[in-house]
């Protein structure tokens, strides 16, 4: 005998409990919308998995200002460094622009989300299964799933939000013909890992090498994740922790002492997967027919920002939707959520080019981006931004060499 279906009504409808679905969910509750989220992971597990590690200013002041937690604002970063072919400029962001960014886990932004959206009794259901998208083309679109505790639930909407990743079950219910597929992938991956150690350098440091290109960069004062160029063949059992602390100590030479922080615990972070598979897609249209529902385009490598600040773009829109039927607001979304995608992605795309190394690159390439490098609004600084292992220098003999550990994918 088949289980009666539980149905609920609400405003909005959120697939996804990730930042994004959590901070739109936070934000329409604080304006007095009713909203409902779906999440086919559990909390614990999204709050275990490390992502992207800095927030920019517009996310930082949408944390805070909408009462979600102050804990954002403990490790700011007023600039950030590049280094070229051994030669260090550092970019003063509070001199270009009067803002800084945020040394801030993704993880830990889900963590202070979750924690809002439970303390102001949001409605989250965790670890769902056999998620479906109903009625997509109607004007009340709906979702069914199965609860953790092994409901049959069915949630109607007057919107229905698609914040569930490039591959969630969204995506793929957006039809053909309002929906605009842009795709391309980069002929570089990274081996990334994570390490307990103190940090390398006091900011990011972005370094281009003939050997290809490496990241310094924090993940908190006792955790660091470090970055280098590799070949997607790459298979992370050829390499042990010697070999990778020669590869990007040789990443990062130059002038002046430059070494990674290297700890007591390494985590490869692999195996190589492509460095950025950028898919943009037009995040909301109207459906014909009269229905409506959001979907949102991915960027792999970015952070939690675009998709975060997308969000919260369409929440003016939302509201006057939901309190007075006017669909005016959502009319405009897509043309000025990709006008910010766009700019995100030639940012991305000018600094991807700019420190990667590209298969059989030519020596008029590398020129032109070394005198592209020196235009950059990067200043030469003679302040210790050279990354340094440990207190004496370079990992030795009587430093602790890091233990191998899990492997573990960067999807």
């Amino acid at each position: 005998m088949l289980e009666e279906r539980t149905v609920v009504e609400t405003g909005v409808v959120i697939v996804g409990a990730g930042p994004a679905g959590l901070m739109l969910s936070h934000l329409l509750s604080r304006a007095g919308i009713d909203t409902v989220v779906v999440e086919k992971r559990s909390r614990e597990e999204i709050a275990n998995t490390h992502r992207a590690g800095i927030l920019e200013a517009g996310t930082v002041a949408m944390l805070t200002g909408s009462g979600v937690d102050g804990r954002v604002l403990s490790h700011g970063h007023e600039g950030t460094v590049l280094r070229f072919e051994g030669e260090s400029r550092r970019i003063d962001f509070q001199e270009l622009v009067g803002e800084s960014v945020w040394l801030y886990p993704q993880n830990e932004v889900f963590t202070d989300l979750a924690a809002a959206r439970e303390r102001d009794g949001g409605v989250v259901h965790w670890e769902v299964t056999d998620t479906a998208v109903q009625d997509l083309t109607t004007e009340h679109p709906g979702v069914r799933c199965t609860t953790a505790d092994g409901r049959q639930l069915e949630i109607r909407a007057r919107l229905l939000v698609g914040a569930d990743g490039s591959r969630g079950v969204c995506r793929r219910q957006i039809p053909a013909d309002v929906r605009t597929d842009n795709f391309t992938e980069y002929p570089f991956a990274w081996f990334g890992i994570l390490c307990e150690a103190p940090p390398s350098a006091p900011e990011l440091i972005y370094a281009h090498s003939r050997h290809g290109f490496a990241l310094i960069s924090q993940r908190s004062d006792t955790v660091q994740r470090m970055y280098f160029q590799c070949d997607p063949a790459t298979d992370v059992a050829d390499w042990d922790d010697e070999r990778i602390w020669d590869e990007l100590q040789r990443r990062v030479d130059g002038t002046g002492r430059a070494h990674p922080a290297a700890g007591a615990d390494l985590r490869q972070d692999g195996p190589a997967v492509p460095l950025v598979r950028v898919r943009a897609a037009a995040p909301r249209e109207h459906v014909p027919g009269g229905g409506r529902r959001a979907h949102r385009a991915a960027h792999r490598g970015q952070g939690p920002e675009p998709r975060v600040l997308r969000r919260a773009g369409a929440r003016p829109g939302d509201r006057r939707l939901l309190r007075h039927g006017d669909d005016s607001g959502l009319a405009g979304y897509s043309a000025k959520a990709l006008e910010r995608i766009w700019k995100a992605q030639n940012f991305s795309y000018w600094v991807t080019n700019l420190m990667h190394v590209a298969p059989d690159e030519n020596p008029f390439a590398v020129k032109r981006r070394r005198g592209e490098f020196r235009r950059s609004p990067a200043r030469s600084t003679a302040r210790p931004t050279s990354p340094s292992p440990t207190p004496g220098g370079r990992t030795g003999p009587d430093r602790p060499r890091p233990t191998p550990a899990t492997h573990h994918p960067r999807r």
